[in-house]
């Protein structure tokens, strides 16, 4: 049995390095993946097997721009120390794996590089679009077997800087594909239906509370439409519940096994809400519109072709960082708007009326997201490179 280690920094990375998992499981059914999640202490697909130290910080691994803030509370959590258990581990894995896959930042291929296996980069958020590689991080690239990018542009810019790069797909766009019929119990009864994605990090529960609040002002105009509040594995669905209460909804228990719970509104006695811990994929095939706060899940539905609003709180400022580069990964997809009630009730409203510009939106995330099948391309690179080390 071939042995691979997989090591991700996030949730979206975590999903993308248990596709390609599957597909090489498929090619090549002797090899066994493991995974080192390096940030974040969410469930394993089956695909993969969890090895090493983890753990759930504050900031959910949303460090970067030197965000002090979040920094500090990741350090007052115990980040030194369970990076540095993480450094001793990949440091005595060698000659253990045959190759190790590195999904997500130049971070998470720095790590991998520590087992000193061969080791291929399968970067998830960087793009010529909106961040490009930078100088050091392109030292560190040059030490990859294997770097794939998420777009064509981008790679043609790592190769006129000496780093040979491949775009073989977005394994975004194979994210969430599949179909649930399941789904039907939480979109029975709304017509529109709102997909809310309020991400997989800590924050979510607070995010729950402005996108609820959001459906329920467009139920004030448009009294037919219905929100699907889709929750992340490993977050609880009775938090969800006991924060969404404390705004003033009716919660009652749902009655099918995905459906966590349904929100009602006292004022109407409406069911306005519902919860859905099933497949993001039978969610989005039946949903006009996207409102969310979350990471790969907004760029899965500018994939599908599913138009994206993402709301700005004036108290963001320090992470609005992420939802500009979001903006400029997904372009003319994604429509950012400030978290005020009246103001984007209005805008989402005239959106939801207009579905010229909704096609627009969804032809634009297509284009930016690519077609389904990077998974498995990377799946075949994969799986020739360790035929040979065999």
């Amino acid at each position: 049995m071939t042995a691979l280690l997989m090591v991700s920094n996030g949730h979206g990375e975590q999903a993308i390095a248990a596709r390609i998992a599957q597909e090489l499981g498929v090619l090549r059914p002797n090899v066994s993946c493991d995974h080192l999640a390096l940030v974040g202490d969410f469930a394993l697909p089956s695909s993969m097997r969890e090895v090493g130290p983890r753990a759930a910080m504050p900031s959910g691994g949303l460090i970067a721009m030197l965000n002090l803030r979040n920094i500090l509370a990741d350090l007052r959590s115990g980040l030194i120390g369970i990076t540095l258990e993480q450094v001793r581990l990949l440091r005595s894995l060698h000659r253990r794996y045959a190759a190790v896959v590195a999904v997500g930042d130049i971070y998470a291929l720095g790590m991998s590089l520590l087992v000193g296996a061969p080791t291929c980069f399968v970067g998830t958020a960087k793009s010529v679009y909106v961040a490009p590689y930078g100088p050091c991080e392109r030292q560190v690239l040059r030490r990859a077997r294997y770097v794939f990018v998420r777009d064509s542009a981008t790679a043609q810019r790592l190769e006129q800087q000496r780093v040979p790069a491949l775009a073989p797909g977005n394994v975004i766009a194979d994210l969430y594909t599949d179909d649930d019929s399941r789904v039907q119990a939480a979109v029975n009864g709304f017509a529109p239906t709102l997909a809310l994605f309020p991400g997989s990090r800590e924050s979510a529960y607070e995010h729950a509370r402005a996108l609820t609040a959001t459906v329920r002002e467009l139920a004030r105009r448009q009294p037919s439409i219905g929100g699907v509040l889709s929750l992340a594995p490993g977050l609880q669905a009775t938090r969800f519940a006991s924060v969404l209460a404390s705004d003033g909804w009716q919660v009652r228990s749902g009655t099918d096994a995905p459906v966590a719970f349904e929100l009602i509104d006292p004022s109407t006695h409406a069911v306005r809400i519902r919860a859905w811990q099933g497949s993001l994929g039978s969610l989005l095939a039946r949903a006009t519109l996207v409102v969310g706060q979350a990471g790969t899940a907004n760029e899965a539905a500018a994939a599908a072709g599913v138009p994206v609003v993402a709301l700005v709180s004036p108290g963001e400022s320090k992470s609005a960082w992420y939802r500009r580069r979001q903006r400029g990964l997904l372009d003319g997809a994604l429509l950012m708007l400030p978290d005020d009630r009246a103001t984007t009730s209005a805008q989402i409203g005239a959106l939801l009326a207009d579905p010229a510009q909704r096609e627009r939106m969804g032809r634009i995330g297509r284009e930016r997201m690519g077609p389904p099948g990077g998974a498995s391309a990377i799946a075949r690179y994969l799986a020739a490179m360790l035929e040979e080390a065999s």
